[in-house]
Formats: C-alpha cells, sequence, structure tokens
C-alpha cells in the first residue's frame, strides 16, 4: 500500500493487539481432550453463538438458553463467562510497540471491536494500551457486528474523518473487505512485519 498519510487509524482489538481465543480458557477444562474440546467449541460454544454476545445479547441470556439445549454441557457453558479472562493470551507486543509510537506522534488512533459490552470495562483496566485511543466502537454497545455495513458508518460518525482518510487494520478478510467497500483505506494484519511494512509505506513507521 502507498500513498498519502491516512488522517486516522482504527485498530481491530482481538488478534491484533491481544491475542485471543476460547481454546485457551477451555483446554485446562477439558484436561487436554482436542476431540472433545474441539466438538464443544464447534458444536455449542462456537463462533455463531459468541457472535450473538458480540451484538449485544447478555451472557445471563445466553448461557441460559444454551443451557436448556445442552444440559449435559451446562458447567462448560457457564464457564464462558467465569472464565472470559483466560481466553486472552497476551499482547502482540510489536503491534502494541507500534501503536505507542503512532501515539506519541500525534496520528489520531481509534478502536473497532467486535467484542461483548459488559466485558469491556475490565478489558480496559486490564489492557494498559487501552488509553491510547481517542475513542473505541464496541459492537455490543452498538448492537451491531462487523462487518455489517452500519458499523462502519457509526465509525466514521465517531471518528470525524472520511473513510477515505482512515486506515482500517484487522485480522479477518471479511471485516476488512466490507470497510473497503465503503471506501476505507485497509489492512488486512496477518503478521507485525507486514503491518510495519504498510506503515512504513504510508510515512508512519521507520
Amino acid at each position: 500500500m502507498s500513498g498519502s498519510k491516512p488522517r486516522c487509524i482504527v485498530f481491530d482489538l482481538g488478534n491484533v493487539l491481544v491475542r485471543w481465543h476460547p481454546r485457551n480458557a477451555f483446554t485446562p477444562l477439558f484436561q487436554d481432550d482436542d476431540r472433545d474440546l474441539d466438538h464443544f467449541l464447534e458444536n455449542i460454544c462456537n463462533m455463531d453463538w459468541h457472535n450473538r454476545l458480540d451484538a449485544g445479547l447478555t451472557f445471563r441470556e445466553a448461557i441460559t438458553e444454551l443451557s436448556l439445549r445442552h444440559p449435559d454441557h451446562a458447567d462448560m457453558i457457564a464457564a464462558y463467562d467465569t472464565c472470559w479472562d483466560q481466553m486472552f493470551d497476551g499482547v502482540i507486543l510489536e503491534n502494541v510497540e507500534l501503536l505507542t509510537k503512532l501515539h506519541g506522534a500525534g496520528v489520531p488512533l481509534f478502536a473497532l471491536s467486535n467484542f461483548p459490552a459488559e466485558k469491556f470495562e475490565s478489558f480496559c483496566r486490564t489492557f494498559d494500551f487501552m488509553e491510547l485511543f481517542r475513542d473505541v466502537v464496541v459492537s455490543g454497545q452498538e448492537g451491531v457486528i462487523k462487518p455489517a455495513p452500519e458499523i462502519y458508518r457509526i465509525l466514521l460518525s465517531r471518528t470525524g474523518h472520511a473513510a477515505k482518510d482512515t486506515l482500517f487494520i484487522d485480522d479477518r478478510l471479511d471485516n476488512t473487505s466490507a470497510a473497503a467497500a465503503l471506501g476505507f483505506r485497509t489492512h488486512h494484519f496477518q503478521t507485525p512485519a507486514t503491518l510495519r511494512e504498510t506503515l512504513r509505506e504510508l510515512g508512519l513507521a521507520d
């Protein structure tokens, strides 16, 4: 990617700035039984179900509903709430360092994340880099998730910048494709090295 510097940069959070996967929390609970764990994450607490949390459904509602359908897994389903913090596996240090340098250079920074509303405050307390953002659009608070176009329009209304002047960074191609269709400049994150190269081409990294 090349061209003029964007006027603001928008980061996704999970798997861009901090590693996240439910498997991190559930592997010990399943005592390293990968087959049962795979079945649980693919057929019970799967991403379709998780997306409803990101869209604003409360953990209490989601867990109650799912436990009625799978009573034999009720304890594990409940752990999706109680073990939430264990789903995170540390920051992606290279990207947090880039974020810090961009902030120090005065680049306006924002975040857009699919994230359950009721877990967001504790996340901000845990990860200091959240203080670097001028604003954060959280799907669970807005009631709509990426890649729905509406959430990108909400983002633009919050940043005050046009899509063409905004660089959006996300690890999911469907999310960056949706943003690109609305005129955003995008970077599909895969490695810190390729992100740094994109920022270097834009004159934003060494």
